[in-house]
Order: structure tokens, then sequence, then C-alpha cells
């Protein structure tokens, strides 16, 4: 904000559900207004009026009619770009894109108590808006979105780019606390496969959403901004009453810990050595019982391996990428492991982690070789990692540990300290893998250092580690979905104990079969591993384990 306008006082926005108008998706016999009405019954807390494409007149009467109707239920209605039809027709304000009138001027136009949003791309926009005094800035698009045109260079900015942006929004500035009285919401925007692969539940049923809100000084989402979920919808009440429902509940357990899973204190109180052993043994056998699907859309050079381990273990293996078979699937209950090894299609990784996550299905995202090439390090998106030094390096962004095409050179000076940071920032689990295994949630930190070096001679060793890790938590996910869903998170169960159990399997199945008198080296020790997979005990986790927990913190 320039120190010639000062802050304006605003009444306090609800964004928890904030509709974009698209006439032009409207269902066959439903009206406009009908629709609004049915949205505002259910929910909806802003309106933004969007037309593009007809003449100012009708324009005018369209956003005049929405004020009538949204007043009636005291929901403020901004109108997008056209600061004219804002003033002419009374609108609460106007939302701006970056080749839209000047926020300045807008300003000046605009009566004082005017509400101004402006969309962001880049961090250097963000900061702008806000000495600019935008009253709230969407950060994105951060994927493809078929609401608008994001085609030109520059109009995504990824998943990335927005936690960068954001990352800047919530660090102290010079004057920026003058900017604060009320909170600023942050609109952040997305398309549906981004919400559902790596944010939250948002919706278990198919929808477009378009951004979320959030808060500067919480850094919590303030609300969801959709388009066709609800105008294209034949039941828009229903439609934003499920939207409400759900991230009403996901802002509730937002606040329970850093990552997207629902553990509560009584089962952190099991992260203890003895404890993680317990649960790893218990989980072996349990495994057994529930028979997981594990789809994998994984290595070409592994898949054979991938299999064989998966059925060892236990589950039950299943390998597609077709974009057309994923919401099937997904509907089987089990576990997806996502693998960047040879990347066959990207749009059927995407389709199998929305519909896993429509369906409360763990994902396991293995990031081969994200830092070798530019096309992985965009593409890669994660609810839960498991990487080598190399590939959680170049998802946390860190130059300490180099890559080699698919494998790392070096290791981290402090890698718990890595591993928690990037599960905060990704609310997942993250698995550090290597001589010992560093995992956490975000909170809890756990060393697991089991294992043996003929591990490192095979091809694949980190990609059967994640086929483990995806048939432990798909049978921790089986378990928990039986005493119900909740919407509020993506997936029922513990997935660090899950990835704890999937890790210590197969690393000490490795120590079991390297001393087989039969194995004299690599050749011999594939085979002798799946064997020992297949012959894994309980009593062999808890009398082997060899686990290191750190202080909740």
């Amino acid at each position: 904000m320039s120190t010639a306008n000062p802050r304006r006082e605003v009444d306090v926005v609800d964004l928890s559900l904030y509709l974009v108008t698209g006439r032009h998706l409207l269902p066959p016999g439903m009206s406009y207004l009908t629709s609004l009405e049915e949205a505002l019954r259910g929910g909806v807390t802003v309106v933004q009026v969007r037309e593009k494409n007809i003449e100012t007149a009708e324009f005018l009467e369209i956003a005049k009619d929405t004020i009538a109707l949204c007043s009636r239920y005291q929901v403020p209605v901004l109108v997008n770009d056209r600061v004219d039809i804002a003033l002419a027709s009374g609108a609460a304000g106007v939302h701006l894109g970056q080749t839209d009138m000047p926020l300045a001027i807008a300003r000046q136009l605009l009566p004082p108590s005017a509400i101004i949003g402006i969309s962001c791309t880049t961090k250097e926009h963000a900061l702008k808006a806000i000495e600019g005094g935008a009253d709230y800035v969407g950060l994105g698009a951060v994927y493809a979105t078929s609401t608008k045109d994001v085609s030109a260079p520059g109009r995504i900015c990824g998943i990335a780019g927005a936690r960068t942006m954001l990352g800047v929004l919530k660090e102290p500035a010079s004057g920026l606390s003058r900017l604060v009285t009320p909170l600023l919401p942050i609109s952040l925007q997305f398309s549906c496969a981004v919400v559902r692969f790596a944010q939250a539940a948002l919706n278990r049923r198919t929808c477009s959403v378009r951004c979320m809100a959030v808060r500067l000084l919480r850094h919590s989402l303030d609300g969801v901004a959709v388009v066709s979920e609800i105008m294209a919808s034949c039941d828009p009440r229903a439609a934003a009453q499920c939207l409400t429902q759900t991230f009403r509940a996901w802002t509730a357990a937002a606040s329970r810990g850093p990552t997207g899973f629902l553990v509560t204190p009584e089962q952190k109180a099991r992260y203890t050595r003895e404890g993680i052993a317990a649960a790893a043994a218990a989980l072996v056998e349990t495994v057994r019982r529930v028979r997981p699907l594990v789809h994998q859309i994984t290595n070409n050079v592994v898949k054979t391996q991938s299999a064989n381990v998966t059925l060892a273990l236990g589950g039950s293996p299943i390998m597609t990428e077709a974009e057309t078979e994923q919401a099937d699937l997904a509907r089987m209950p089990g576990g997806l492991l996502i693998n960047f090894g040879t990347i066959g299609t990207l749009e059927g990784m995407l389709a199998a982690g929305r519909h896993a996550n429509q369906n409360g299905k763990p994902i396991v995202f293995d990031p081969v070789g994200v830092g070798a090439t530019a096309f992985r390090r965009t593409s890669a998106e994660p609810t839960v990692i498991k990487g080598n030094a190399a590939e959680i390096g170049a998802l946390a962004e860190s130059n300490e540990v180099k890559a080699q095409g698919v494998d790392s050179l070096g290791g981290f000076k402090d890698a718990s300290n890595v591993v928690r940071s990037l599960a905060r920032t990704h609310r997942c689990i993250v698995l550090l893998s290597g001589p010992i295994d560093c995992l956490s949630d975000g909170s809890t930190v756990v060393r697991l250092s089991n294992g043996h070096e003929l591990l490192s001679q095979i091809t694949g060793a980190g990609c059967i580690l994640g086929t483990a890790i995806a048939t432990f938590c798909g049978a921790e996910s089986m378990v928990g979905l039986a005493s119900g869903p909740i919407e509020s998170v993506l997936v029922r169960g513990d997935m660090l104990l899950a990835t704890a159990a999937g890790t210590l399997a197969l690393t000490i199945a490795a120590q079991q079969a390297a001393d087989k008198e039969e194995v004299r080296g690599p050749g011999t020790f594939l085979p002798a591993l799946i064997d020992e997979l297949a012959a894994l005990t309980p009593d062999m986790i808890l009398k082997t384990a060899k686990i290191e927990v750190e202080t909740v913190w």
C-alpha cells in the first residue's frame, strides 16, 4: 500500500465458498437466477460475476439482477474485470487480472469501502498487490483449467510457485502489519486435479475447483472458489452444501497436525521404538489378511519384480496407466504407487491420483530422477513422498546433494531437518531412503537402520521399496476405512507407521536374504529377497528392527 492511500475500513468477507459465475455451463432447463439462488441456499458466501463475451448493457443487467438476489442472502457480489459495471451496478467490488485496470486507478474510481482482489502468478505480483492496497490476492492458476485461458507463458505458476508466493506473503515486511487489519485473505487458484492430488479431499465428487483462499497470518485456507461444480450442476444447492461441509471439516482438521492425515494423540503415543516395531509387526499380518490391491504406475524396468514383491508381501498387484481405467481402479480398496522412473502418460498419473484421493486411497509418490530433467521437476507434486537424497533435495529445492541420472551423490548433513521440513511443506509423510532411512510426518522423525549393501547393487531397489510402502499403506487404510470415511482427511489410518512398516519389511528381508548360503552376489540376492519377503514374520520385525525416534516438537 502506498503511504498516500491509507488502509480503509472494510468488512471481513467470508470466503469459505466463493462462486465464480459461468452461465455457459448451466445445464439444459436451468435458468441463471434459479441456479444462483439454489447455490446461495446451499452456502455460497461470495459471488463473482464473470462475463467475457457480452455487451455492456447485458452485463450491467446481469450484475444488477445478481446483486438484487444476493442481497436477500447478505452475500457480497464482486464483478470480474469491469470497474464501470461495478460502479453502475453498486457491486461490493471488483476482481482484477494483471492486464486489467491498474489497482491504484481502480481504487481511485471505486468507493472507499469497495473490495478489490487481484490475480497473481509471481511473488512480485503478490507483493505489488499488497503494497497497492489489495484486499485479497489470487495466486495461480497452478495447473491448466478450462474456465479461463492459461495458455500464455507464465499464466500457470505450479504448486512450487504458489508456495513461493505464500512464503513471501506470510513473512513480516516493512509496513505490512498495518495492511492486515482485519486479516488479509489470499485466494489460491487451482484446477481440481491439484486440489485432490496435492492438497486435501475438498470434494469426493467430480468438481472443477478454481481457487482456494488463505489467511495471511494463519497461513491456512479461508475458502474454495468454484465454477463448474456449482454452475454446471443439476442440483446446485447440494453441490454447494457438499463443498461447504467438506471445507469446514477440512478447516477443523487442519489444526490437528502438519499432515493431511488424521492421527489421534493415542496413536502418536505409539511413536516409540517399541510402539513402531509392534505396529509394523502387526501390519505384516494385516497385509496378508486384507490383501490390498496395489495399483502401480511404475518404472518399466522394475514392473516384474515390483509385482513379485507385492505378491510376496501378501498384496495383489495391478499395473496400468491408462487414464480411462483410473476411476474404476480407484474404487477398489488398497494403495496407489506413482513412480516417475519412466514417465509414460502424465495424464494417467494425475487421473490416478485424483480418483485415489476421491476414494480415500493412499498415494505413495516416488519421484525417481526428479532432479534430472526440467520436465520431471515441473511435473512432480506428491501426496506421500519416498525418494533418495537427490530426489528429496530436488523437491526441497536444495543444492546440497547432486543427482547423477536417477542416482544421488552424497547425503544431507541434517537429514532429519530436511524430511521434517519437506513433510510440513507438502503436508504428507516423507521418506528419505539410504543407508539410514529417515522419515517424518512433519513433527516426529523416525530413523531406520536395517538393510544390506546388496540392495544398492540391484536395479530398482528404491522402486520396490515404494512398492512395499504402498502395500502397507494400502492395508492400513483399508483397516481405517472399515470404521467409515472422514471428509476432512485424504486417507484413514496412520501413514507414518505404515511407511515405517513397509520400509522395515523390505530392509529386514534384505538382511535375511544376504545371510543365505546360496547368495553370492546381486544376481542370487534378488530371488532370495523375494523368498524372504514371503517368509517374513512379525517376530522377525520385533527382534531385528533398528529404530530411533526423535522427540516430537
